[in-house]
């Protein structure tokens, strides 16, 4: 099947139920969406269907059809570059293994929600799992990234 990762057509040879992120992962070589729970609550395999955040650990590749999907490697533009810039500057970072998830889920806030509360941020991200609790540095990059927007 032919299917759009990171505004690149590409072939992937998917048999009927495997997760998009074993074909972005194993096929397509594409590291950063992480398997963490493989029950879609944790957030580390988080990519963009047509802009939309998707736990690409439970959803069928097949059913993405025509749609746009959109890696960590490939995310782009003012807000995700914000974001990562912020990640950066506040060195969220701890092991690092959820944050390609939360900097998509992060960027998705941003997009929808330019200046978002402690409160907004907590219900957005509260998906997202980290292990080594850098929760309230996630919530600073976020805000630390929304000052740059404005």
């Amino acid at each position: 099947m032919k299917i759009n990762i990171n505004g690149k057509a590409v072939d992937a040879d998917v048999a009927d139920g495997v997760p998009l992120l074993w074909v972005v992962r194993d096929q397509l070589g594409l590291t950063g969406a992480k398997y963490g729970c493989g029950a879609a609550q944790c957030g580390a395999c988080t990519v963009y269907v047509d802009g939309v955040p998707m736990r690409s650990c439970v959803l069928p590749a097949a059913s993405v059809g025509k749609g746009k999907v959109t890696t960590i490697e490939g995310l782009s533009g003012k807000v995700g570059d914000a974001v990562r810039a912020a990640w950066v500057k506040l060195d969220v970072v701890q092991c690092g293994y959820c944050q390609p998830g939360q900097v998509m889920a992060a960027t998705a806030l941003l997009s929808h929600n330019p200046k978002p509360t402690d409160l907004d941020i907590d219900q957005a991200m509260s998906g997202n799992l980290c292990r080594c609790g850098t929760y309230v540095r996630i919530r600073a990059a976020i805000h630390e990234a929304a000052k740059t927007l404005a």
